[in-house]
């Protein structure tokens, strides 16, 4: 299996996942909502721009020189040491094969020693057996279940 790693997402960066990217229908709970995501450099910089705030660290997940993964550490609480997680593969060309599980270690393996956490949870819609998959593997603990999402959570 190809070797991934993690860095700081530029906006390079981010404009080469979402180049690519292709929306999945199992991340919106009302599939009539879903649309096919269209590239556009402007919305690209917008979005970019926005994540840029504290308590949040957008990480750009690499393989063999691209970007393939977009992750996410958000609402970082120093004071409870804990943090969110949330990815997106860039398409179905990287998806079903490992990959997903890789970036989650590699998510809370960097959470624990970068950011000082001792917990790190995760939120997927109920329909999104994969994600739940990838986080068990990757040694999330299924918490409960609330308002149509399963609620995830590792701890150091």
């Amino acid at each position: 299996m190809a070797e991934i790693s993690l860095c700081i997402m530029t906006r390079e960066l981010c404009h080469q996942f979402f180049r690519e990217h292709e929306s999945d229908p199992a991340v919106y709970e009302d599939e009539s909502e879903f649309q096919r995501y269209v590239y556009s450099e402007e919305d690209v910089d917008d979005f970019f721009k926005r994540k840029q705030v504290p308590g949040r660290l957008e990480l750009a997940a690499m393989m063999d020189g691209r970007t393939i993964g977009h992750v996410q550490l958000k609402n970082i609480d120093n004071e409870k040491r804990e943090c969110e997680f949330g990815f997106h593969m860039q398409n179905d060309s990287v998806k079903g094969l490992g990959y997903g599980t890789q970036i989650a270690r590699l998510a809370l393996e960097y959470a624990f020693e970068n950011l000082n956490v001792d917990a790190v949870c995760a939120y997927t819609l109920v329909k999104n057996t994969r994600s739940q998959h990838v986080l068990e593997k990757a040694g999330f603990q299924f918490i409960d279940e609330k308002d149509g999402f399963k609620h995830y959570r590792a701890v150091r």
